[in-house]
């Protein structure tokens, strides 16, 4: 797949590079290789959404994005119209068919679990869909690679926004969003710096806020608190543990369930709002259409608009939606 058009004279031509490294490996395998231009399905369906989330102040994921329009519906729509039986990826998730209906398993890799990418899968994308490396460990499958003779088994892991690469995150958006600088203030209004857009920063973050040294304030460092959209003001604060940076309920939509359909309410399980989190039992109290509330044993920190929550009940991921807000 070439999902994002690169720039011309750009230096982070990751396009480029990965079809010399999936021909090496075609070769190697001697298997053919096809590719599929997807870019503008790609802009439509995960880029724009993603831009106007940010406009709105939201923290949007645009791999969970990517994952629902492009790799396992646009990608997958055409693979099979081509007549293929199924689609292998390189996720780190399993698949298992239990009672009559698939199961979408997070990877023995703890390290590496990609299931929370992958919550809005159905049964329809299960049933076409493997994931061959979801029951190894990343050592392993890199020893694999090399003694397969692929050029690929040290390349670096993948990071950055899905597809478009590792950059220098606020310097590419700029050329899609305008800066708006404005104040940075503490909580009792104190301006103590400036921003480049409120759009640009997330809850609980601390680097890059440039602000330090604020006199009669301890030396301890700065973290964002709230964002106020309409005044344009980033609201910080001192310490990691901040009481406002906590919350032990949530509101979330655009709700997604592995099974088709919502499990018996209430729901005592596990769940992670950001990816890598460790789990966390919370019992999810009510569904009404696209909407749901959850509530944790134990206060959560940084519970961000635009994330997503996903939950689980052990291994089994059950689904999961947008954070809309906490309470």
């Amino acid at each position: 797949m070439q999902n994002w058009e690169e720039d011309a004279g750009g230096s982070c031509c990751t396009a480029a590079t990965d079809i010399l490294d999936a021909h090496a490996v075609c070769k190697k395998l001697d298997v053919p290789l096809h590719t599929i231009n997807l870019s503008k399905a790609y802009w439509n369906e995960v880029f724009e959404p993603f831009l106007a989330a940010l406009r709105a102040g939201l923290t949007p994921n645009p791999d969970i994005l990517c994952n629902r329009e492009i790799k396992f519906k646009a990608f997958l729509n055409q693979v099979l119209d081509q007549g293929a039986d199924l689609v292998a990826t390189g996720h780190y998730a399993r698949v298992r068919m239990h009672d009559g209906a698939y199961q979408l398993l997070s990877g023995l890799d703890n390290a590496k679990d990609q299931s929370y990418f992958l919550y809005t899968l159905g049964q329809r994308q299960l049933a076409r869909v493997v994931f061959p490396v979801g029951g190894l460990n990343k050592q392993l499958v890199r020893r694999l690679a090399a003694e397969a003779g692929f050029v690929t088994h040290d390349k670096k892991d993948s990071t950055g926004i899905c597809f478009i690469g590792e950059r220098p995150f606020k310097e590419f958006l700029t050329r899609y969003l305008p800066l708006q600088r404005g104040e940075i203030q503490t909580l009792d209004g104190k301006v103590i710096g400036e921003h480049d857009g409120v759009i640009f920063y997330t809850l609980g973050q601390r680097k890059g806020l440039g602000v330090g040294g604020v006199r009669e304030a301890a030396e301890t460092p700065w973290y964002v608190i709230a964002k106020d959209l309409e005044k344009n003001i980033l609201m910080v604060a001192q310490g990691h543990d901040h009481p406002l940076l906590f919350s032990r309920s949530l509101v979330a939509k655009e709700l997604s369930w592995v099974s088709g359909e919502a499990p018996p309410i209430p729901c005592r399980c596990l769940a992670k709002t950001r990816y890598r989190q460790a789990d966390q039992t919370c019992t999810v109290v009510r569904v009404e259409g696209d909407r749901l509330w959850a509530s944790f044993d134990a206060s959560q920190r940084a519970v961000t608009p635009g994330q997503s929550v996903v939950f689980y009940q052990g291994e089994i991921c059950l689904g999961g939606g947008v954070i809309e807000k906490t309470i």
